[in-house]
């Protein structure tokens, strides 16, 4: 099935929901190159809190550079040993890494036939991993589109109990630049997605 075809088969406030957790998980698992940031810099927001996230994130990629953003990338999430934040649910979750939350997501994306990317060699539980599976099951690239009560599950299980934890952290670290906005905009969507799972408005 062409790309075009699948994504007629999710609704539109779908598709931008996987829209904005690709986003984040792209700005997570690497530092946005000079093109990325363009692209960034040409978003623009509303009046809402969400809104405003985008604006203030969009103002500071049209500031900064990748060049900068790289070093700023290094020094939160890798670092000399480590970096500045350990974004992964086992670390938020138990304060040790590779612990049952991460055998529990092993478990959950078996059943779910998500396989770990070739290319990665962090632990499944980071947060980027994290976002960019939670895109896949609403936009169907990991086969047909979960159903809501699908996704709200995975969510519940693996995000809402520490993801909006990390992205307030993330807004306060010392080196948060052109992250502090990203943390931001993580932040409300992960509390935007949490109530409408519970409200069942999705």
């Amino acid at each position: 099935m062409s790309e075009a075809a699948q994504d007629l088969r999710i609704a539109e406030e779908d598709r931008l929901r996987a829209e904005v957790y690709d986003l984040l998980a792209a700005l997570l698992s690497d530092p946005p190159t000079q093109e990325r940031l363009r692209a960034i810099g040409k978003l623009v927001g509303d009046n809402t809190p969400f809104g405003t996230a985008v604006d203030t994130m969009s103002k500071v990629a049209r500031a900064t550079t990748s060049s900068a953003v790289e070093r700023e990338f290094t020094d939160l999430f890798i670092g000399i040993g480590r970096g500045e934040l350990l974004p992964f649910a086992s670390y938020y979750l138990t304060g040790f890494l590779n612990e049952k939350p991460l055998a529990l997501l092993r478990k959950d994306m078996a059943d779910l036939q998500i396989a770990r990317a070739p290319n990665v060699y962090e632990p499944e539980d980071n947060v980027a991993s994290l976002m960019e599976m939670m895109a896949g099951l609403i936009d169907g690239r990991f086969g047909a589109p979960a159903s809501i009560e699908k996704q709200k599950e995975f969510f519940n299980r693996h995000i809402a109990p520490w993801a909006g934890h990390f992205f307030s952290d993330l807004e306060q670290a010392r080196g948060s630049v052109f992250y502090l906005p990203v943390g931001t905009l993580g932040r409300i969507f992960i509390d935007i997605e949490r109530e409408a799972f519970r409200l069942g408005g999705l």
